[in-house]
C-alpha cells in the first residue's frame, strides 16, 4: 500500500482539519455520532492506531538503515577479498618461480664451499652477499604467500557472515514493511467508518485540546528566550520550511514526501551535519539540550518512547511531518507530549544576526499530532536507552 493510497483514504480527515491532541480528561458523547461512539472514544482509537503505525514505521526505518550499512560492509569485504586474491595469485606466481629456480640450481655447490674454494675471496664474498639477499627475498616471498592465504581465508569467512547478516536484515525488513501496511490499513478502515458529523466533532474537539495544551506549556516557563541558531541550524531550518505542504509518507526521505525523522535527518544532512535516521536514534545519540535553551534547528522529541520528532522554529513553534494523511507543517511545540530536545551541532556558534524564514500562508493548517505508544517499541539493535 503506497502513501498515495493512504492519503486518499485520509482525505476526509485532512479536509476536516483534524488535529490529534492529547485527549481531555472528560468528554461527552457526541450527539451526531453513530451508535454509542463518543468523541473521546473515537479519538482514543485513532491515536492508538496512528501510534502503532508510527512504531512500526520507525522500526522499519531503523532496519532499513542497518541494511544499508550491511550492504556497504558486504561490498567493502568483497572488494578487499578481490584485492587479496589478486595479491595471493601474484605471491603464488613468485613462489613458483623461486621453486623452479631452486630446482635448476639444486646440483650446485653450497655457497660456503664456493667461498672456501674460490681463487678470488673478495669476489666470492660479494657473491655471498647476493646469495644472502636472494635468500631473504625467498623468505619474504614465502611469508607474503602465507600471509595472503590467511588474509584471503579470513576475508572470505567474514564476507560470508556479512552476507548472511544482510539476508537476515532483508527478511526482517520485509516483515516490518508488512506490519506497517497492516497498521495503516487499520487506520484507513476506521477513517472510512466515520460519519461527517463525527469528523466535524473530532476537528472541533482536537483544536480546543491543542490550544489548551500549548497555553499551559507556554505558561509553565519551560521555554526561555530563543537563542539564535548556528549557521548550520539556520540552513536546516530553511530547508525544512521549504518542504512545507509536502505529504507525509512512511519511510520517505524526500524530495517529494517525508516521514517525521526523514524530514529532520535530511534537513540536517543538507545543512552539512549528517545525523541518525530515526527519531529514537536521534534522541539516543545526539546531545541533549534543556528546553529553556532551545534555538532554531534543535530537534524536539516526543513521547516516552521517542517515536516522533520535529524541528524547533522559535517562538514555541516547530516544523514537522505529523502523520499519514497530513502534510509537512508548522505546529505548536506542545501539540504532542514533549520528551526533550537534542542539538545536532552542539559546538556550532550562534549567528550574530538572525532573520527567521518567512512562512507561507497556510503553514499552520492541518493536523498537528504525531504518534506515541503505550510501551517502548521493540526496535532491535538500536541504542535507545
Amino acid at each position: 500500500m503506497s502513501g498515495r493510497l493512504l492519503r486518499l483514504a485520509c482525505t476526509a480527515v485532512v479536509a476536516a482539519g483534524i488535529v490529534l491532541a492529547p485527549v481531555p480528561a472528560a468528554a461527552e458523547p457526541e450527539p451526531g455520532a453513530g451508535g454509542d461512539r463518543s468523541v473521546a472514544g473515537l479519538l482514543t482509537d485513532l491515536q492508538r492506531l496512528y501510534r502503532e503505525a508510527e512504531k512500526a514505521t520507525e522500526t522499519y526505518n531503523g532496519t532499513e538503515e542497518r541494511l544499508k550499512e550491511q550492504r556497504a560492509e558486504v561490498e567493502r569485504l568483497d572488494t578487499a577479498l578481490a584485492r587479496t586474491r589478486l595479491s595471493l595469485h601474484d605471491s603464488r606466481g613468485a613462489a613458483g618461480r623461486l621453486a623452479r629456480q631452486q630446482y635448476r640450481n639444486s646440483g650446485d655447490l653450497s655457497p660456503y664451499l664456493r667461498l672456501l674454494l674460490a681463487r678470488d675471496p673478495q669476489r666470492a664474498l660479494a657473491q655471498g652477499h647476493v646469495i644472502g639477499r636472494l635468500a631473504r627475498e625467498r623468505a619474504d616471498t614465502v611469508g607474503r604467500l602465507t600471509g595472503d592465504e590467511k588474509r584471503a581465508g579470513e576475508l572470505a569467512r567474514r564476507a560470508r557472515e556479512a552476507l548472511d547478516r544482510q539476508l537476515v536484515l532483508a527478511e526482517r525488513r520485509e516483515r516490518e514493511r508488512d506490519d506497517v501496511h497492516e497498521r495503516l490499513r487499520a487506520v484507513e478502515e476506521l477513517l472510512a467508518s466515520l460519519t461527517p458529523g463525527e469528523l466535524a466533532a473530532l476537528a472541533e474537539f482536537e483544536k480546543s485540546g491543542i490550544a489548551e495544551a500549548q497555553e499551559r506549556f507556554m505558561a509553565s516557563g519551560a521555554l526561555g528566550d530563543d537563542d539564535k541558531p548556528s549557521a548550520e541550524g539556520d540552513r536546516a531550518v530553511r530547508f525544512a520550511v521549504e518542504q512545507l505542504g509536502k505529504p507525509y509518507e512512511w519511510g520517505a526521505e524526500g524530495p517529494a514526501s517525508y516521514d517525521c525523522s526523514g524530514l529532520t535527518s535530511v534537513a540536517w544532512e543538507r545543512a552539512g551535519t549528517p545525523i541518525p535516521r530515526t527519531s529514537q536514534e536521534q534522541w539516543a545519540r545526539l546531545d541533549r539540550v534543556p528546553l529553556g535553551e532551545l534555538r532554531p534547528g534543535d530537534l524536539v522529541v516526543y513521547f516516552p518512547e521517542a517515536t516522533h520528532v520535529a524541528m524547533y522554529l522559535g517562538d514555541g513553534m516547530v516544523v514537522q511531518a505529523p502523520r499519514p494523511g497530513a502534510e509537512v507543517k508548522v505546529s505548536p511545540i506542545a501539540a504532542n507530549p514533549v520528551l526533550g530536545a537534542v542539538r545536532p551541532d552542539p559546538g556550532g556558534e550562534p549567528l550574530r544576526r538572525y532573520t527567521p524564514p518567512r512562512l507561507p500562508e497556510g503553514a499552520t493548517d492541518g493536523s498537528d499530532e504525531g504518534y506515541a505508544a503505550a510501551y517502548a517499541p521493540a526496535a532491535p539493535e538500536t541504542s535507545v536507552r
